[in-house]
């Protein structure tokens, strides 16, 4: 079964408030027994005119674990912490 990952792009606009979502983000990723491949490391774009801020890759068990992490009252609870602290821009990959 191929793995899914999550991968996002996130502009910070509040970080005091950030860190909220980022306690309540960890436990959900737990929860889902997901793997954090990248959180907020260096960045260089090499081609191309993307211009990346914080990004953030997850590998789940399967497309569909990653899916129904992000449906997930775990997540939810840090899409609520989010609100008003970051721009968030997050897709859904399924792996090989």
């Amino acid at each position: 079964m191929a793995s899914g990952y999550i991968i996002a792009n996130v502009s910070v606009t509040n970080p005091e408030q950030y860190e909220d979502y980022k306690k309540w983000s960890t436990a959900a990723f737990k929860a889902h027994h997901a793997e954090i491949c990248v959180r907020g490391g260096q960045v260089q774009v090499m081609e191309g005119d993307w211009q990346p801020e914080r990004v953030v890759i997850a590998k789940f068990p399967s497309f569909e674990a990653a899916k129904a992490f992000y449906d997930s009252a775990e997540y939810l609870k840090a899409r609520k912490a989010r609100e008003g602290a970051a721009i968030m821009r997050l897709v859904v990959i399924e792996g090989v």
